[in-house]
């Protein structure tokens, strides 16, 4: 009986340690269709974020130093439209590499380092992915570094 009940226990936390396995794998993989989708210009873009995500853009500044401008989901949305034509004339993409998935309370955190077209230097990002009930995953969070100074006219 208690061979059978270890048997029956190791089964149990294998098959939950396999389901973390493959939800990180899944997250990564949803990360990936995300960079596809960007870099391609997808109108399908706002489909990997909830509706209410967390927004982050954090500003380096010539001096180094760091500014992070939040915004909403509707407003990025609305700012990704606008940039998208000009990106997609310029061809511009984005290079990610040193791609981690960490599991956190709400989700899984993909980690990397993020080069634009033409750069040398490479900028930190992050994606807070949550599986739905539904089976879908979506950014609910998402901090992404920029030498875009612009976006320091939305800090607060």
């Amino acid at each position: 009986m208690k061979k059978f009940l270890s048997t029956i226990f190791i089964l149990i936390m294998f098959t939950g340690i396999q389901t973390l396995a493959d939800d990180a794998a899944d997250a990564k993989a949803f990360f990936n269709k995300y960079v596809n989708a960007a870099n391609t210009y997808s109108t399908t873009i706002p489909n990997f974020y909830s509706p209410n995500a967390k927004i982050i853009r954090q500003v380096v500044k010539p001096d180094g130093s760091l500014v992070n401008v939040s915004t909403n989901t509707s407003t990025y949305m609305k700012q990704l439209k606008l940039g998208q034509a000009t990106a997609k004339l310029r061809k511009y993409k984005n290079t990610y590499r040193n791609i981690t998935v960490t599991k956190v309370a709400n989700g899984y955190k993909v980690s990397a380092e993020r080069q634009p077209t033409g750069e040398t230097y490479w900028l930190k990002t992050y994606q807070i992915v949550q599986k739905q009930p539904n089976g879908d995953w979506k950014v609910i969070e998402e901090l992404m570094q920029t030498k875009e100074q612009i976006f320091l006219r939305y800090a607060k």
